[in-house]
This record gives structure tokens, C-alpha cells and sequence, in this order.
């Protein structure tokens, strides 16, 4: 075995696919490098470690950054794992080191064949992130991954549960909720968020009112603080605070349904809508504008970011 596996207790261990997972299934995962993170990947994946599975795919041409993140889950559950071989200059049994468990030997092999990108340490390490997730993706296309990925992932550990546990939780992390755009048939990421776009939805029709709060109509900010606190969650009432409060989504990542899009500058934000998939939003938009279903981003508008409150985060939303 080239590269050991660290103990299974490091992680929770997935259920095996009866009968394997078929090459139609496998193939998907190629040509995938720029599929966006899933809902489980966003929550799951620190994102410096999500941020080098994206950069470090390509390595491979083809590869699907999933595949690297969900052998990072398995070996050592993005470097989080406290047993010996996962922290800097410890080894577990079996002699494997780092958040992708390389034996020694097998790393530098691997980075001799491939001199690594900048940004690591310097001799590349097994125990550094960087390095690590660099060479798991050269060590992949070393051992016939664009040919055979199945394959490949067998070689990083012979077995074949491994490779099913590998490709299932790979898809868990690249089946992204984008959501409908149809307040008829609403998918969003839990109870909570899925309350709050229901919400937002029956207001459709509804008034704009400077300042409203729902007795006689809405603005923009009344309406998504109260779709949020129909879902028991509280969220500041006005446009800038909603900004302020954040956290902003990353640049590059996808929305979320339920997620707050917002308009202006930083320090003058002036629109909010709630975001329901599909690029469209729930917003109330201006005087003699009733409550309506938009494009979250239309031509000469000014989108500067989305939100994802933190105090939804700790709900479930």
C-alpha cells in the first residue's frame, strides 16, 4: 500500500453503495474541476482547505475537486483529526503523515516527478496542507486517474470500500443546492429557510411601503426580516445593519436559498432581497412596485453582496 489510510475513527465512516458505484457514476466526477460546493461542503469543508481542493484539482486536468476534498474528509477530516500522523512531525502505525496521510517515501517521489506551486513549505512536507493536497492530486493523475479513477482512488488505499466511501461523499460535496426559483415548489437547505422563502413568497402582490412592516405593505428590509423571523430567527431590521451584521458569502461561492442579496455600496447599502435559487430573489423594490419575484441581478443594477447571518447559521438555516 502506497499511501495509508489513518484509522477509521478519525471520521464518521459512510455507507457503502450496494454494489459499487458504476463507471457512469465515476465518469461524472471528471471534467467537473469547476462544480461548486455543495450545501455539506460549504458547512463541513474549512475554506482554506476547500480553497486548495479547487486550486489543486486542475493539477490533474479534469479531476473534480470533490474527489480531493472527500480523501481529505476520509484521511483525516480536513487535517481537523487528533490522532497520530494527522499534526505536524507525529506518524500514525503505519508510518502515513499529513492531512492526505503520505507515507514519506510516496511524497517525495511524487514531488520530485512534480515540483509543487508556491505557497507551501519549503522542502515541500507531507504534513503541510498545501503540499499535501498538490501532491494528492499529481499522485491521482500518476496512477491513471483520467483513465481509470476507480483505479486511482484504489491505489491511494486498496479497498474497495474505500473507493465507494471516497466517490459517495464526493458527491455529497458536489450535489449543490441552487434551489428552483419557484415559489411552487421551494427547495432550500433546511425547515428554517425553507419557512422563510414560503414567507416571502405569500407576500407576493403585496404593497411597497416606506417603512413597512406588513400592516399595510412592505419595504425591502421589512420583508426579509420578517420572512426571517417567521422562521424564529432575528436578523437587524434595516438594509446596512442587515450588511453590517453578515458574514458575507465568499466571492466565487454559490448562493444558498435563503441567503440575504444586497444593493449599493458597503457604506451605503440601500436593497436587500431573499434569494430562492435559480438567480431570482423574493424583494419588494420600490414606490407603485409591488412585492415581486426578480432576477437577483439584472442589467445596470448595482449587487454588492450576499449575506448568510450568522444567527441563521447557528438555527440551521
Amino acid at each position: 500500500m502506497k499511501i495509508a489510510l489513518a484509522a477509521a475513527a478519525a471520521v464518521i465512516a459512510l455507507p457503502m453503495i450496494l454494489g459499487g458505484i458504476g463507471q457512469a457514476v465515476v465518469k461524472a466526477f471528471f471534467g467537473a474541476s469547476s462544480t461548486q460546493p455543495s450545501t455539506e461542503a460549504l458547512a463541513d469543508i474549512p475554506p482554506d482547505y476547500l480553497a486548495l481542493y479547487r486550486a489543486a484539482a486542475p493539477a490533474c486536468p479534469g479531476l473534480g475537486w470533490s474527489i480531493l476534498a472527500a480523501i481529505g474528509k476520509i484521511e483525516s477530516n480536513h487535517g481537523r483529526s487528533t490522532l497520530p500522523g494527522v499534526a505536524d512531525g507525529t506518524e500514525n502505525f503505519a508510518g502515513a503523515r499529513g492531512p492526505m496521510q503520505f507515507l514519506q517515501l510516496t511524497f517525495d517521489a511524487v514531488v520530485k516527478r512534480h515540483p509543487l506551486p508556491p505557497g507551501g513549505n519549503n522542502p515541500p512536507s507531507p504534513w503541510n496542507k498545501h503540499d499535501a493536497i498538490y501532491a494528492a492530486a499529481h499522485y491521482l493523475c500518476d496512477s491513471g486517474a483520467q483513465k481509470d479513477l476507480r483505479k486511482a482512488i484504489f491505489a491511494y488505499n486498496h479497498a474497495d470500500w474505500y473507493v465507494n466511501d471516497v466517490l459517495e461523499q464526493a458527491r455529497k460535496y458536489s450535489d449543490a443546492l441552487v434551489g428552483t426559483g419557484d415559489c411552487n415548489d421551494v427547495q432550500a437547505p433546511n425547515r428554517a429557510a425553507t419557512i422563510a422563502i414560503k414567507f416571502a413568497c405569500e407576500q407576493l402582490g403585496e404593497p411597497y411601503v416606506w417603512g413597512g412592516n406588513g400592516e399595510t405593505g412592505w419595504d425591502c428590509s421589512g420583508l426579509t426580516t420578517a420572512a426571517y423571523a417567521a422562521a424564529g430567527i432575528r436578523i437587524p431590521r434595516h438594509t446596512q445593519a442587515q450588511y453590517d451584521a453578515g458574514p458575507l458569502v465568499p466571492p466565487g461561492q454559490p448562493l444558498m436559498p435563503a441567503d440575504l442579496v444586497l444593493y449599493g455600496t458597503p457604506d451605503k447599502v440601500h436593497h436587500v432581497g431573499l434569494y430562492i435559487g435559480a438567480g431570482k430573489m423574493v424583494h419588494a423594490p420600490t414606490f407603485g412596485q409591488p412585492v415581486q419575484i426578480s432576477v437577483y441581478r439584472w442589467d445596470g443594477d448595482d449587487y454588492l453582496a450576499a449575506s448568510r447571518p450568522t444567527n441563521a447559521t447557528d438555527a440551521g438555516l
